[in-house]
């Protein structure tokens, strides 16, 4: 059986960075839980109608410029937000109850993976009306 193009690219591993470069990292691995947020705090953190997130085992995170996001907890004691402190790009996610490290899927070099179309929408009830939510299609818990 042959791997497909988006199985082997997953393995070797995928960049990503910050809007200025201070921060650059790689992911191993197919991505876990794909989705949108519509939370209040993802939407003023990302500056629009919602975060694309999918999860990473943080082992197969690697911060390659020697330099981590700062962390800003949003939830005490059970979430915290990485971003740049020069750009403002957000990053990355840790929840208190989700073993992946969430990845925000726009901060990846290249978004087009199969396994990052997004299968759900986390907090349906704070979307904006205007815009169709992501239907659902798993029942796994969400990342970031």
């Amino acid at each position: 059986m042959n791997a497909t193009p988006d199985i082997v690219a997953a393995a070797q591993g995928r960049t990503g960075g910050c809007l200025c470069g201070k921060i650059r990292f790689t992911v191993k691995g197919e991505a876990v839980y794909p989705h949108t947020c519509s939370c209040k705090h993802c939407k003023k953190l990302g500056g629009g109608p919602m975060m694309w997130w999918a999860g990473f085992a943080p082992e197969n995170v690697t911060w390659t410029n020697g330099v981590e996001p700062t962390w800003y907890t949003t939830f005490e004691g059970e979430a915290q937000r990485g971003f740049c402190p020069d750009c403002g790009s957000r990053l990355a996610a840790i929840d208190s109850d989700v073993p992946e490290l969430g990845i925000v899927v726009t901060a990846l070099d290249d978004t087009s993976g199969a396994d990052l179309v997004p299968v759900n929408q986390s907090f349906r009830d704070d979307a904006v009306a205007w815009l169709d939510q992501v239907p659902d299609t798993t029942e796994k818990s969400p990342v970031g």
